[in-house]
């Protein structure tokens, strides 16, 4: 009898930590009926002391507040961030629109670039540019070919911005002399794959434009310049 009892004993395993763990998941109510059970749990502390168990919710708890308070902070920073970027574009916007003449459209571009965006170099790459916007404004003719879509291969195949920090080759072809200063930078396309030009915005600081930034000013500011442009019969 007994042996019978030692093996049956012995042939019931006893849960582990993960399925005791996933039993109470499911079942979150099972300390209802277990005041006591409840009442006789310890959990440690940072302490080093013991503390009941719902003393240990109420500190989960307030960590997850705290935790949630944080990202609450860190969301309306974004948004405040938002809303002063979506002014100043507006501003740009607006100057950009009110220029006569493609030399003073370049002039107030690189002025709010450099002034209002903290960009420290500005390079214009256009398909169609005349004897003064060359000279004058330093606008450079783009010639698309093999070699260019190879060296720029995203702003081509795929007619979005190319953010971050640049190969030396890339960083020269864009902005010659500056180029070693340049720590990233942002190229972007005007037009489908970038057939009416470039625009190139480069700065000395590493972390002022990364990979992983959004594009979606980018993306309108390469479709406004693409506008005045053909506007201004270069587009």
């Amino acid at each position: 009898m007994t042996s019978r009892a030692n093996a049956k004993s012995a042939s019931v395993q006893e849960p582990d930590a993960e399925q005791v763990a996933g039993y109470l998941a499911n079942h979150p109510e099972f300390f209802d009926n277990q005041a006591e059970l409840v009442a006789g749990l310890r959990l440690s502390h940072a302490s080093g002391t013991a503390i009941s168990l719902i003393e240990r919710q109420i500190q989960v708890l307030r960590e997850q507040n705290e935790g949630l308070k944080a990202q609450l902070l860190e969301l309306v920073d974004v948004a405040q961030d938002n809303d002063r970027l979506s002014d100043r574009v507006h501003r740009m916007t607006l100057d950009l629109l009110a220029t006569e003449s493609a030399p003073a459209m370049i002039d107030t571009l690189e002025h709010r670039l450099r002034n209002e965006f903290n960009a420290d170099a500005v390079s214009l790459f256009l398909t169609r540019v005349d004897d003064t916007l060359q000279h004058e404004k330093g606008v450079s003719r783009l010639e698309i070919d093999d070699a260019l879509k190879a060296l720029f291969d995203p702003v081509f195949t795929q007619s979005k911005p190319l953010c971050g920090r640049l190969r030396e080759d890339q960083a020269g072809f864009l902005f010659q002399g500056q180029a070693p200063a340049i720590e990233s930078a942002v190229v972007i396309p005007l037009g489908h794959q970038a057939e009416a030009g470039l625009l190139a915005i480069g700065s000395r600081e590493l972390k002022r434009f990364s990979d992983g930034m959004g594009t979606l000013f980018l993306s309108h500011l390469g479709e406004l310049l693409l506008a005045l442009l053909k506007q201004k019969g270069l587009g």
